[in-house]
């Protein structure tokens, strides 16, 4: 579901009522557990927390001309999608994801590679989302995604 908006509230404004306080609340966690140095970005299908240019003047390998996204919240048409490149690019991350996951949620884990997919609102786990916000520094997420580069 693509929504074009200058900024959070504008954002927040278009989307169907059953998505607007879970979106904000997966906002807030973002904000309250995100390592310092992640920027917020607004884009044309949602939230963006991504290392700016000051710390990776790289940019994303794709189109150098954005930042180095690391985690995205975007309202999808049945669902609520969190992608976490963190997790797609370390193991170590997504074995530790996949093993707390139970242990917050009575929902079965719906995932793509680094994409974490929620269908019942009611049923986001923010407590297991803030931890997983924690594990990555933003200049830990410029070496992995170096790595990951290397190997391609």
């Amino acid at each position: 579901m693509q929504i074009m908006a200058a900024n959070f509230e504008e954002y927040i404004n278009l989307l169907p009522e059953d998505r607007k306080e879970p979106i904000t609340k997966l906002r807030q966690t973002l904000i309250d557990n995100l390592p310092e140095g992640f920027e917020e970005t607004q884009g044309a299908y949602g939230l963006g927390y991504c290392v700016p240019f000051s710390l990776y003047p790289a940019g994303y390998h794709c189109d150098p001309t954005k930042p180095l996204y690391f985690i995205n919240i975007m309202s999808q048409k049945n669902y609520i999608a969190l992608y976490h490149m963190g997790i797609y690019g370390s193991k170590e991350l997504l074995d530790w994801f996949t093993s707390e996951y139970p242990k917050h949620s009575k929902q079965k884990l719906d995932m793509g590679k680094g994409c974490i997919r929620f269908k019942k609102m009611g049923q986001i786990p923010y407590t297991l989302i803030g931890e997983l916000a924690k594990k990555i520094t933003p200049q830990r997420w410029v070496e992995v995604y170096g790595n990951l580069l290397e190997k391609r």
